[in-house]
């Protein structure tokens, strides 16, 4: 390998959230190919090779779906098309790496009821004396009613949650714009009695807070992780035993949004 991996993935990064990018998946992937190549003590050009080897892979070594080999080759594409302006001598893969992407999944679509169910057993969400419980309720409720991505949820402060006019100020979406969302009254009310209880905790409450926290001691006050969220409800769905409609594994948080589109078409 021609420079430091791990400091052009960085400087990469820095230069696309510049131009007003949002780059936390691309930073996931391209960070974890940077460990791959440490790793494998990869020395010499980037090759097509190396690159299907760590798209194939997991986080454990297992292989995963085609769909997310070709998710995670498509953010490693734009990277490996600037760096080969420095160092020429990188491939760069194209869409046929991983062989043929597969159809577009159909989405698992909610119920009014299945919405009810998730919500209603979020809040039971120990610890007892916690708010959280109140936070994913209020963050599943928020997601299901407005169609907003996860990430763009999670990047929510308390600036671009007006609820005085019960508008939210989505900033650097998936496009790099902003828009803003008109809330529904029950949609507002919520968000407001879960803003009401946060301030009771010790995090921040500044205008430029997130406004979805992590709760345990040591991220108080911080960004609530993806990851996180995703366990909390992968552990709900097990409980609620839903039976899946769509083709992907499982009922996904995404679907949420699906949801929302077909019932405002509807």
């Amino acid at each position: 390998m021609m420079g430091d991996l791990t400091i052009q993935v960085e400087c990469y990064l820095s230069e696309k959230r510049y131009l007003g990018f949002e780059m936390s998946h691309a930073s996931y992937c391209l960070r974890s190919f940077a460990r791959y190549v440490q790793r494998a003590n990869h020395q010499g050009p980037l090759t097509l090779e190396l690159m299907t080897e760590w798209a194939s892979k997991g986080r454990f070594t297992e292989a995963v779906p085609i769909s997310m080999a070709h998710g995670r080759l498509k953010y490693l594409r734009t990277f490996m098309r600037w760096l080969q302006f420095s160092e020429p001598e990188h491939e760069v893969p194209d869409g046929s790496v991983c062989g043929r992407k597969p159809e577009r999944g159909t989405p698992h679509i909610y119920s009014e009821q299945e919405i009810e169910d998730l919500l209603a057993a979020a809040k039971r969400l120990g610890p007892h004396n916690s708010i959280r419980g109140l936070l994913y309720e209020t963050l599943f409720g928020l997601l299901a009613s407005t169609g907003l991505r996860i990430s763009e949820a999670l990047s929510l402060r308390i600036s671009d949650v007006d609820l005085r006019r019960s508008i939210l100020i989505i900033r650097r979406t998936k496009f790099g714009k902003s828009r803003s969302i008109v809330l529904h009254p029950s949609t507002s009310k919520a968000l407001h009695q879960y803003l009401n209880q946060r301030k009771l905790t010790r995090a921040a409450s500044d205008e430029d807070a997130y406004f979805f926290i992590g709760l345990r001691a040591d991220v108080l006050g911080k960004r609530l992780g993806g990851q996180q969220v995703c366990q909390v409800f992968r552990a709900l769905r097990r409980e609620l035993g839903w039976v899946n409609r769509g083709t992907h594994h499982a009922p996904r948080i995404h679907d949420l949004r699906h949801s929302f589109v077909v019932r405002r078409i509807i």
